[in-house]
C-alpha cells in the first residue's frame, strides 16, 4: 500500500503540472489569440451573476470545470484589489461547495442506495477514506482531485465534520497560491 506522504506528494506534484499547464496555455493564448475573438465573449464575461453561478454548480458538481479558468477570468478588471477581491470570493465558495458536498454524503450514508453501494463495492473504499481522510482532503483541496467529489465520499463515510471542515481550510491556500501565479503570469 502507498505511503500517506507519497500519496499527497504525487497528488501535489500532479496539481502542480497541471497548473503550469494551464498558466502556459494562458500566457499562450494571451499573446497569440485574436483580440476581437475574445470581444465576442466579453457580453458573457460581464454577466458576473452568471459567472460565479457557474463556478459554484462546478465546485458543486464535482469540479467539472477548472477554478484556474475562473482566476483568469477575474483578471479582466485588470485591477489587483478587484483581483485580490475574487480570488477570496471564488475560495469562499469552493469551500461552501466542499462543506456542501460533505453534508451531502452524509445524507446519502442514510440511504438504501448508499448502504447497497457500501455493501457491494465501498468496503475497502471506507477503510482507506478512514485511513487516508486528512490526507485525501489536503490533496483535494489543494490539487485537481474533485475537491466537492472526495467531500462527498468523505462525509458518506462519516469523517468527523469538524476535522473536515479543518483540514478543507487549505483550499484557501490553494487559491491564494493559484491566484498569485495567475496575476503574475498576466505580467508577462
Amino acid at each position: 500500500m502507498e505511503s500517506k506522504q507519497s500519496f499527497f506528494f504525487r497528488n501535489l506534484l500532479t496539481g502542480l503540472v497541471w497548473l503550469a499547464i494551464i498558466v502556459a496555455m494562458f500566457i499562450f493564448t494571451k499573446h497569440n489569440i485574436n483580440k476581437d475573438l475574445l470581444l465576442k465573449f466579453e457580453p458573457i464575461f460581464e454577466k458576473t451573476g452568471l459567472i460565479l453561478l457557474i463556478f459554484i454548480a462546478s465546485e458543486i458538481m464535482v469540479g467539472i470545470i477548472p477554478p484556474e479558468l475562473f482566476l483568469i477570468w477575474a483578471l479582466r478588471e485588470a485591477n489587483l484589489a478587484s483581483y485580490i477581491s475574487y480570488t477570496i470570493l471564488l475560495s469562499m465558495l469552493s469551500y461552501g461547495a466542499g462543506i456542501t458536498g460533505y453534508l451531502f454524503g452524509r445524507f446519502l450514508n442514510t440511504t438504501r442506495l448508499y448502504r447497497y453501494v457500501r455493501h457491494r463495492f465501498l468496503r475497502k473504499t471506507e477503510v482507506l477514506l478512514n485511513n487516508y481522510g486528512l490526507y485525501l482532503i489536503v490533496v483535494a483541496a489543494l490539487t485537481p482531485v474533485p475537491f466537492s467529489g472526495t467531500a462527498m465520499l468523505v462525509g458518506a463515510v462519516k469523517y468527523p465534520g469538524r476535522k473536515y471542515a479543518y483540514w478543507s481550510l487549505t483550499r484557501f491556500a490553494k487559491f491564494a497560491l493559484v491566484g498569485w501565479v495567475i496575476w503574475e503570469a498576466n505580467m508577462f
